[in-house]
C-alpha cells in the first residue's frame, strides 16, 4: 500500500509537470499564429485624436498606432501558471519524501516498535548449579517440584480462583492475592503454590474448561543431603531485592523470578551457579492481556561447583561443635554457648573444614523463610545462627599469639635462645603498683623461651612486652611505637586473608593510632601505655582475630608461607567439562630467621608433647602434632577456649583451629576436638569415600538454657 500512493504521488508529479509544459507550449503557438496573420508584430489597435487639430469640434484626425499590451497578457498568464505548478510539485514532493522518510528509511524501527508494542517477553528460572564436596558428594542439589501458575486475568475469575483454591487447599483471598501479585512483571503467569501434589496437577491438567489461564509446570529447588552440614560455608537462597535486581554480578541478569544466593558460596559464586532463563514471548491486547504465546524458550541450568569441602570431616566437626555445646539440644546444656572450626590445607591453601555453631537449616529458606523461623533466628536466645564465626567472629586469640610474638622478641634480640627469666605469679615490671598476673598464680618458676611458650608463662611476655616498650619512643626511642605491630602483620592479622566469601572480617591490631582514636571523647584513656604492650604480646586487651587468620598464620609457622585460604575447587559448565580449576596461591612469605622459626616450632612440637590435657587426645590418635592452647579472659562472662595445630609435624599438611566462646580452658575443651578433625582429615585422605558415612546435621534449635558465670579466671593454659 505505501509503494502504491508513493507511486501515485510521483505520476501526479510527471501529469502536472506534462500540463505545464503543453499550456505553455500552446500559448507560444497562439502568438506565433497571430504574428502571422497581421504580417507584422502588430498585436493590437490603439485609436487617438489629433490636439493639434484647429477644429476640436468638428473633426478631429484619427491616428492608429501599434502597441504590444495584448502581448503581455498570455506571457503573464503563464508565469502565474507556471508558479502555481511550481507549487504544486513542492507540495507534493515535500510529501512524497515525507511519506518515503517514514514508510522505508524508518519503516522497520516503527515495524518493530509496533511489533514490541503488541508482543511481550517474560523469563522462566533456570535451574541453579549443584554444589559437591572434594570427593563428588554432593552438598546442594535440585529437586524438581510441580508448580501452579496463572495468568494475571484469572483473578477476575471468581469461580475459577474459588476452584483452584479448592484443589489445592488454600484459601481463596490467598490465591486471589497471590495471582494479583504483580512484582514479578505485569505480563508474567503468577506462581500460585509450589510442591504441589501430583494428583492435584493431574486434576488441573485434565479439566483445563474448569481452569482457564492456569497452567503447571515443573521447576526446580534447592535441597541438602546432609542437612545443615556446612550450612555457613553454602549459604542460602531467595528472592531478589530491589538492590540485587539493579546491582545483579559481572555476567548476571536478575527477573524477579529467579533466585539469587544471599550468603556464603551461594552468594560468592552467584553468577557462575545461575543458569540462563527461559523466554516465553506472548502478543497481548492494547489493555496488556495476554492473547496467546507465540514462542518459548526453555531454560538453561547454572554451572556446577565443587567446593574444597570434605563431608566426612565437615560432619565430624559440626557433630563436634553440637555434641560440645548442645548435646541436649539447646544451647547452654554441654560447656559452651558458641565456636568454630577452620582447617587449612598448608600445601595449597584448601579448606576442608569450616563449621560454626550455632547453625541453621538452609532448606528453611526454600521458597521463603517462614517468619516463625526467621523470628527465632533473631532472638538472642538463639545466639545468632545466621553468623559464620570462622570468618566473621572476632575474639582476643589469647596465647595462641605467643608463637608470633616470641618471633618478634627473637627477631629484635629482646629474647634468645639462652634468656630466662623468673616467674612469681605477678609482675609489676613498670613500677607502677599495676600488678599483672601469670595464669598460673603460684608461678612456674625459673624460665626460658621455650619453656615460656610450652607452659605459656604470661611473666616471659610481660617481660619481652616491656622491652619493645622501653626501645620505643617513651623509652630509647630506638624502635617506633608500632615495632611489635608491624611485625605481627606480617601474619596478615588485621588484614582480610582473602578467602572466597562475602563480607570477611579482619579482626584488630592495636595502634597508638587507633587508640586515640577509640577513645577521643576521653583523654586520660587515650594514651598509649606500657600495658597496652603487655596486653597485646599474651593476646589479649584489644587485640581480635578470627578463627581464619589463626590458622592462615599457624600455616604460615608450620611452612614459612603465608598461602590464600579458597574454597572453589573448579567449576563444570553444563556439558560437564570443567572450566575452572583452583591454583594456589602464596600472599606472603615473611621475613623470619629460619633458625627462630625452627625454635618456635620445637617449641609448639613440645606444648602438645607436655601438655597434661591436650597430649592423650593426639598421642591416642597416633597424631604427632605442634600447636598452642589459649584462654582469652573475660570479666562478665565465662573465659573462651582456643586451640590450633598442625600435623605431621615433619611434613605439615594440615592445620586446625577451634574456638568455643566460654569454653574455659582451651588445653581441655578445645584441644580434643582439634585432635579428632585431624583425625578424621588424615582418615578422609586414606579410605575410599563410598566407605565414609557422611552424617545429616540438624540446625539449632533456636533455645538456650542459662549458663552459670563462674567467679575468676578459669585460664589453665
Amino acid at each position: 500500500m505505501t509503494i502504491a500512493l508513493i507511486a501515485g504521488i510521483i505520476t501526479a508529479l510527471i501529469i502536472i509537470g506534462a500540463v505545464l509544459v503543453y499550456f505553455s507550449l500552446r500559448s507560444k503557438d497562439k502568438a506565433s499564429t497571430t504574428d502571422d496573420a497581421l504580417g507584422s508584430e502588430l498585436t493590437n489597435i490603439k485609436v487617438s485624436f489629433d490636439e493639434a487639430s484647429p477644429d476640436k469640434d468638428k473633426g478631429k484626425d484619427v491616428k492608429v498606432s501599434a502597441t504590444d499590451d495584448a502581448s503581455k497578457a498570455p506571457d503573464a498568464f503563464t508565469k502565474r501558471f507556471l508558479a502555481l505548478g511550481a507549487l504544486a510539485v513542492g507540495v507534493f514532493g515535500t510529501l512524497a519524501a515525507r511519506i518515503w522518510t517514514l514508510q522505508v528509511k524508518s519503516g522497520q524501527g516503527y515495524v518493530k516498535e509496533a511489533e514490541d508494542n503488541l508482543l511481550t517477553t517474560t523469563s522462566t528460572p533456570a535451574p541453579r548449579g549443584c554444589i559437591y564436596d572434594a570427593k563428588g558428594r554432593e552438598l546442594v542439589a535440585n529437586k524438581s517440584v510441580q508448580t501452579v501458575l496463572a495468568d494475571p486475568t484469572v483473578a477476575e475469575d471468581a469461580d475459577a480462583v474459588l476452584r483452584l483454591a479448592t484443589v489445592l487447599g488454600l484459601p481463596a483471598p490467598v490465591v486471589r492475592q497471590r495471582i494479583q501479585d504483580a512484582s514479578t512483571g505485569a505480563q508474567s503467569q503468577r506462581v500460585v503454590a509450589d510442591d504441589v501434589r501430583l494428583r492435584d496437577i493431574a486434576f488441573i491438567s485434565e479439566h483445563p474448561d474448569a481452569f482457564p489461564g492456569i497452567s503447571t509446570e515443573t521447576r526446580t529447588v534447592r535441597t541438602y543431603p546432609h542437612g545443615a552440614l556446612a550450612s555457613h560455608v553454602l549459604g542460602y537462597t531467595g528472592a531478589p531485592t530491589d538492590d540485587e535486581l539493579v546491582q545483579a554480578g559481572f555476567g548476571r541478569k536478575v527477573e524477579r523470578t529467579d533466585t539469587v544466593g544471599k550468603s556464603g558460596i551461594e552468594q560468592q559464586y552467584d553468577s557462575v551457579l545461575a543458569g540462563d532463563q527461559g523466554e516465553r514471548r506472548m502478543m497481548v491486547d492494547a489493555k496488556g492481556n495476554v492473547v496467546a504465546v507465540v514462542g518459548e524458550t526453555a531454560p538453561n541450568k547454572g554451572s556446577d561447583v565443587t567446593l574444597t569441602i570434605d563431608a566426612y570431616a565437615q560432619g565430624v566437626a559440626d557433630e563436634l561443635l553440637a555434641g560440645q555445646i548442645a548435646p541436649l539440644g539447646d544451647i547452654g546444656t554441654g560447656k559452651g554457648v558458641a565456636g568454630a572450626i577452620v582447617a587449612l590445607n598448608v600445601q595449597d591453601g584448601s579448606i576442608p573444614v569450616m563449621a560454626s555453631y550455632p547453625t541453621f537449616d538452609p532448606s528453611y529458606f526454600t521458597g521463603g523463610i517462614p517468619q516463625d523461623i526467621w523470628d527465632l533466628y533473631n532472638t538472642d536466645e538463639s545466639n545468632a545462627p545466621m553468623v559464620n564465626r570462622a570468618v566473621n567472629g572476632q575474639y582476643a586469640p589469647a596465647s595462641t599469639f605467643k608463637a608470633f610474638t616470641s618471633m618478634a622478641g627473637l627477631r629484635y634480640g629482646f629474647a634468645d635462645y639462652d634468656s630466662e627469666w623468673e616467674c612469681g605469679g605477678k609482675w609489676d615490671g613498670f613500677g607502677s603498683g599495676d600488678v599483672q598476673k601469670c595464669w598460673l598464680h603460684s608461678g612456674h618458676g625459673l624460665m626460658d623461651l621455650h619453656d615460656g611458650i610450652v607452659n605459656s608463662c604470661d611473666v616471659v611476655f610481660y617481660e619481652i612486652a616491656k622491652a619493645f616498650y622501653d626501645h620505643g619512643p617513651d623509652g630509647t626511642g630506638e624502635l617506633s611505637s608500632t615495632a611489635l605491630q608491624e611485625y605481627i602483620q606480617n601474619y596478615r592479622f588485621g588484614s582480610p586473608t582473602g578467602v572466597d566469601l562475602p563480607d570477611e572480617s579482619v579482626g584488630r591490631v592495636p595502634t597508638p593510632e587507633w587508640k586515640a582514636e577509640q577513645w577521643r571523647n576521653v583523654p586520660s584513656e587515650a594514651s598509649w601505655r606500657g600495658g597496652d604492650y603487655t596486653n597485646m604480646i599474651i593476646g589479649q586487651g584489644d587485640v581480635l582475630i578470627t578463627p581464619l587468620q589463626l590458622a592462615v598464620a599457624y600455616g604460615a609457622i608450620a611452612t614459612g608461607k603465608l598461602v590464600k585460604p579458597h574454597l572453589l575447587k573448579e567449576v563444570k559448565n553444563g556439558e560437564g567439562d570443567v572450566v575452572f580449576q583452583a591454583q594456589p596461591e602464596v600472599i606472603a612469605e615473611p621475613d623470619v630467621d629460619q633458625a627462630h622459626l625452627e625454635y618456635v616450632r620445637d617449641s609448639l612440637h613440645d606444648m602438645i608433647a607436655q601438655s597434661h590435657d591436650a597430649w592423650e587426645s593426639f598421642a591416642s590418635r597416633d597424631l604427632d602434632a605442634a600447636g598452642k592452647s589459649g584462654t582469652s579472659e573475660h570479666t562478665d562472662r565465662q573465659d573462651d577456649a582456643w586451640f590450633v595445630a598442625y600435623a605431621p609435624y615433619e611434613d605439615p599438611k594440615y592445620v586446625v583451629a577451634c574456638i568455643i566462646e566460654e569454653g574455659e580452658s582451651g588445653a581441655k575443651t578445645a584441644g580434643p576436638i582439634v585432635a579428632k578433625v585431624l583425625a578424621a582429615l588424615f582418615k578422609s585422605d586414606a579410605e575410599d569415600p563410598a566407605s565414609l558415612d557422611v552424617p545429616h546435621i540438624a540446625g539449632s534449635s533456636g533455645k538456650s538454657v542459662a549458663v552459670k558465670v563462674a567467679g575468676g579466671s578459669s585460664r589453665t593454659d
